[in-house]
């Protein structure tokens, strides 16, 4: 089993609705994002997928969080722009471009990290 990493950044605002603290109000963190995928087959270089195509594949993903109040996204117009919603929302946009893509990996996990000490790591069901 092969497991390749990739990661990008970004920085966005967000609040939590119904949360008692400090994040309920409007406030901001440079996201780190590290996607992984697995697959057991190699193409005919030798790649599971090649480092430039997963990063591509990242690219618009994070473009669309880059220097945005998270809350007024679609996605988040119903839930919380937690870390855990982040890292679930990543992946699955991640997980429809790479089936789309057809290589042979599989979205392994994304884990956003908030701040230096803080990340959440969502793993997809099988």
């Amino acid at each position: 089993m092969y497991i390749l990493t990739v990661e990008d950044s970004f920085a966005s605002a967000h609040q939590l609705n119904g949360y008692k603290g400090k994040c309920e109000n409007l406030h901001g963190h440079n996201w780190r994002v590290v996607v992984s995928v697995r697959g057991r087959t190699l193409n005919k270089t030798g790649l599971l997928i090649d480092f430039h195509d997963l990063k591509a594949l990242l690219k618009p993903i994070i473009a669309e969080l880059d220097h945005k109040n998270l809350n007024e996204l679609p996605f988040f117009r119903d839930k919380n722009p937690s870390s855990e919603n982040i890292a679930a929302h990543i992946a699955l946009l991640l997980g429809d471009k790479l089936s789309g893509f057809g290589a042979m990996a599989e979205l392994e996990s994304v884990v956003v990290w908030e701040s230096d000490t803080s990340r959440c790591t969502y793993i997809p069901e099988r």
